[in-house]
């Protein structure tokens, strides 16, 4: 990956052919080096041999000559194999050969292996391998279209005109498909400006609607921003009543106010009503002008609710403790959401059956307009964290040293961890990656005394008590978040007193910084190359990533509770198995 291009979101695979080695000692007999120009074999023990100019004359006289030569030779009798002739291919009728004669399971995984799992990109036509399948024969055809519709991609109007046509045509089709997914739609590209493209009347709230009324077993369906003006009231009551086998669903950054007042009028018809909604997986990510009144009467809705994305928006503890406790997170994001509060927060991690088995959690804030989580909010949750989590984002969070203790144990299953604007030093961090004393209490250091805050300040001694008895186990920390920590800076980082960038703090092959701190360290490329690291960066974010090529480089990066994304960091919940890419990949890695 080159420099200056962050973390991408598709993984390059090198399928290029293994280069054939070639034997460096062989000798070329018709060199003129060789000595041999003028006769096939070098032993000249054979009367059966003659000499050959190599003008297009026979160089043995007979295959049993050859064969006598070779055998003086080596004092084995060789027998040279036999070339077998070439036979015509075999040709089978109609429905008869062994690919066509596969079941049918079998025969749709070996088709979806051609389907092409990354975002489009322009106008380059996709998934052409499978288009050739379909002329394949009768057989290939139908487990083609199967694959070929299960997921369906648009990225621009003129391409949802052409599907709803096709669909509309043939409704058989719309039976298969199995995800909607407009996260790439824009009209950016087209000439065209969104008033404009309104006018086309290609994508409309109308034609949403008949699009969704055509595929009756979908089971995912991706929106985004570009579309809110186009999700109205009718569209919202279809996806959550009118598909029964729908289990996720995604309105990423939809904030309009013809969307607020839709989904509010959508979501007021469950109040008298006892209806359950079957979504599993639901993310609201930046839908900030959505009323709180909103999510209390959605979310007791989700009894089978497994991802929970709300961050940014006006959830309260209320609507958060309201979730049934049937449910089963292993994915929540309540990054920025300014409504709710910390005790309210550690109240529902500490105590709800549903958070018992989560996987991914961000309670990242803004600590310019509020703070979630203070000292004693911070002593509360860090021991009762379940070690099924490996993402855990506490950014903003008021972390002291004599906090490290309770984020060690942390390290040993946590794959991410963000701690961002925490007052730690450089020896703090050290602990996580090293056996070595442990911070100590707060009473015991007069210098790191926490000022008054809205709730009182731990005084608990957590000091290393387990230090002499517990073996120390290697962390599993793959990326570290260290933006806007006062003591992490460029010289710090290249101190011998830090082991963040030596092979002691391996795996770990990710540092996010800030941007004072990634200018520094752009700079400083021979001392990158030397330390074998080097700075990426992408939209709003920066990162200290430890080179491929070096000794012990970053490994793959794609782990199943990501669902497709690769690199490290993101900080937009995934409902949706596949590559990210277009405005879910700026929220997710960019922002």
């Amino acid at each position: 990956m080159p420099l200056g291009i962050a973390q991408s979101f598709l993984e390059s695979v090198n399928t290029s052919a293994t280069p054939v080695h070639h034997n460096e000692d062989a000798v070329d007999l018709y060199s003129p080096e060789s000595g041999s120009r003028a006769c096939c074999c070098r032993c000249g023990r054979s009367d059966s041999w003659r000499a050959s100019t190599g003008r297009g004359y026979r160089r043995a006289r007979s295959y049993t000559a050859l064969r006598t030569g070779i055998s003086e030779l080596t004092g084995v009798d060789v027998d040279f194999p036999k070339l077998a002739t070439e036979e015509a291919p075999q040709v089978f009728a109609p429905a008869e050969s062994p690919l066509e004669k596969l079941p049918v399971e079998v025969l749709d995984e070996i088709i979806a292996q051609l389907a092409l799992d990354s975002p489009p990109s322009g106008y380059t036509p996709r998934n052409v391998d499978l288009i050739n399948c379909l002329l394949t024969s009768r057989t290939m055809h139908v487990a083609t279209i199967n694959t070929l519709y299960s997921n369906i991609t648009i990225p621009h109007s003129s391409i949802f005109s052409k599907f709803l046509t096709h669909v509309s045509e043939h409704p058989g089709l719309g039976t298969i498909v199995k995800r909607l997914d407009l996260s790439h739609f824009t009209s950016i590209g087209l000439g065209r400006s969104r008033q404009v493209n309104s006018e086309v009347q290609n994508m409309t709230s109308r034609t949403l609607l008949k699009c969704l009324e055509l595929t009756p077993a979908i089971q995912e369906v991706l929106l985004q921003e570009n579309l809110d003006d186009d999700i109205d009231e009718n569209v919202l009551c279809k996806l959550f009543f009118g598909l029964p086998k729908l289990k996720a669903v995604d309105f990423c950054a939809s904030s309009s106010k013809p969307f607020a007042e839709s989904f509010t009028s959508a979501v007021t018809t469950l109040i008298d009503s006892q209806m359950n909604l079957g979504l599993r997986r639901l993310s609201l990510h930046e839908c900030f002008t959505l009323p709180s009144s909103v999510f209390e009467i959605l979310l007791p809705r989700l009894p089978q609710l497994t991802h929970l994305d709300v961050s940014h928006t006006r959830i309260t503890d209320n609507a958060l403790a309201s979730i049934p406790e049937s449910s089963t997170l292993s994915h929540l994001n309540l990054g920025r959401c300014t409504q709710i509060s910390g005790r309210g927060v550690v109240g529902f991690l500490t105590s709800h059956p549903a958070a018992t088995n989560l996987v991914f959690l961000n309670l990242a804030c803004d600590i310019a307009r509020y703070r979630l989580l203070w000292e004693v909010d911070v002593e509360r949750l860090l021991p009762a964290l379940p070690s099924t989590l490996r993402s855990l984002n506490l950014n903003g969070a008021k972390i002291r040293r004599w906090h490290v203790p309770l984020i060690l144990p942390l390290t040993k299953h946590l794959e991410e961890l963000s701690l961002a604007y925490a007052d730690l030093t450089v020896h703090d961090i050290n602990s996580l990656f090293r056996p070595g004393p442990l911070s100590s209490s707060p009473s015991s250091s007069p210098s790191s005394s926490p000022p008054s805050s809205p709730v009182s300040s731990p005084t608990r001694d957590y000091s290393a008590t387990e230090e002499s008895s517990a073996p120390w186990i290697e962390p599993t920390l793959h990326y570290l978040d260290l933006s806007s920590i006062p003591a992490i800076t460029q010289s710090s980082l290249f101190s011998a007193s830090c082991v963040l960038l030596s092979p002691t703090s391996m795996p770990l092959e990710v540092i996010e910084l800030g941007d004072k701190a990634i200018s520094s360290l752009r700079e400083c490329r021979n001392t990158n190359k030397r330390l074998g690291w080097v700075v990426k960066e992408l939209g709003r974010r920066g990162w200290y990533v430890r080179d491929a090529n070096a000794a012990g480089g970053n490994q793959s990066g794609r782990r199943s509770w990501k669902m497709g994304a690769m690199w490290w960091g993101m900080r937009k919940c995934p409902v949706a198995w596949g590559e990210v890419g277009g405005l879910y990949g700026h929220y997710m890695f960019k922002k």
